[in-house]
Formats: C-alpha cells, structure tokens, sequence
C-alpha cells in the first residue's frame, strides 16, 4: 500500500455478541464467527506489510461472564490453534500468546503451546494474541516486578526508566502500536494496552467484528496515513 505504513496494529475486536443478537443467535455462535475475521486481518496485514498485528481476544474482565460464554471463547482459541498454526507457520506468522495464561485450562494452555511452538520464527508477521489480558494488571506486575529486583539488590531505583518499564510489560521489545482499530463503534479503550497507547492513532469503525474483512483493514490504514503524527510536538510552519 502507498504512503506510510503502520508498523504495528493493535485490534480491539468487538461486536461478536451484538452480532449474534441481531440474527437471534447464542452469543457463542458470534464468537464462532469472528474467528473468520480474524484469519481475514491477518491475512490483510500480511498483504499490507505490516509488521506486528496485536489482537485483544480475551480480557481479564471476560472471566466474569457467564461460564457457557467463557468455555465457547476457549473453544474458539483451541479450535483456532488447532486449525490454523501450520497455516500460519507457513505463510511467516510468528504467534505470540501474551497476558495472564497461567489461568487457562489445561485444554487450551496446550493449544497455545502447539501454536506457539509451531510458528516460532516466522519472519513476516508477528502476531500476538492478548488472552486473559488486562492492562491495568500488566502494569501492575511490571511495577511489582521491577521492585522485587530492586528489593533483591539486582536494578537501581534510580536507573528505572521509560525503558525499562517498557522492557518489564507482556509486550517488552515490541514498537508501541501506531494504530488502534475498534470495532463495533464503541469508543473506550476498555483496559487495553494503557502504557502503549499513549501516542497510537485511533481508528473507530461501526463494524462489528465478525463482519470485518481485510477492506475494512486496509481502509483504516489508510485513513492512519492521511493524518500527521506529532507526539506532542508542534508543526513548524
């Protein structure tokens, strides 16, 4: 695609259940479907050339739904793993599971990974799947991680800087996303990406998410390159 390309795209992937309302269908059913629109972007930033895609699949706060809907949404993640990970391996995806997987069940710690294991090394797109993902917490474990270090005479308190929080965050060594799609036109974060998000392009679609395609992808793309990113700077002129 012309112009300036986003290195890295962050998904806020919503409207699966709205979805599913609208046909008088189980919520699940919506969450089924959504797993098409995600093979549908990542095969569009693949296209576009994009680096790093990030895409928010589970949140912390999603183990406060109902059990049913929580065992269809681990059902999607194993099913996903199962089905795409050579596909993925083959076409360069590298997947990456990031958040607090420790509270997964057994069934899909595995699938994540075999899916991990399997794409390890893919050179053209990094793919990371936020699962049992709260920001708020992420920040929290990298403050408590860096003071137990601090505690234990292995990092100065006066060396810690925006790096090195950076470096203690899920996504430590990856570039801060430069755009962040939503999907189903909310308009909140919703506890995603907090610290990494401070000077990322917002990009709001009324989409909902299992009706997204790799258009829709690349037209948010190209609305990121028709603006100016400043970082707090001001345009001489």
């Amino acid at each position: 695609m012309a112009g300036y390309l986003p290195r890295h795209v962050a998904v806020i992937m919503d409207g699966n259940g709205r979805w599913a309302a609208m046909r008088d269908l189980p919520r699940g059913v919506g969450h089924w479907e959504g797993m098409n629109a995600v093979r549908e972007v990542v095969e569009g930033a693949c296209t576009a050339g994009v680096e790093v895609l990030t895409l928010y699949a589970f949140s912390t706060e999603n183990w406060r739904r109902p059990r049913e809907e929580i065992e269809a949404l681990m059902g999607v993640l194993q099913a996903f793993a199962e089905k795409e990970r050579e596909r993925l391996a083959h076409e360069g995806v590298e997947v990456r599971v990031l958040g607090e997987i420790e509270r997964l069940d057994e069934r899909s710690l595995e699938a994540v990974r075999r899916i991990v294991e399997t794409t390890r090394g893919g050179q053209r797109l990094l793919l990371n799947l936020m699962i049992s993902y709260g920001a708020r917490e992420e920040i929290v474990g990298a403050a408590r991680a860096l003071a137990a270090a601090a505690c234990a005479g292995l990092l100065d308190p006066e060396s810690i800087d925006e790096d090195a929080f950076r470096s203690a965050l899920f996504t430590g060594g990856i570039p801060d996303p430069d755009l962040l799609i939503r999907t189903s036109g909310e308009m909140r974060i919703s506890n995603f990406m907090l610290w990494q998000l401070a000077y990322t392009e917002f990009h709001v679609t009324p989409v909902l998410w299992p009706d997204f395609t790799r258009e829709d992808l690349f037209e948010a793309i190209l609305d990121y390159q028709r603006r100016e990113r400043r970082f707090g700077r001001v345009t001489a002129g």
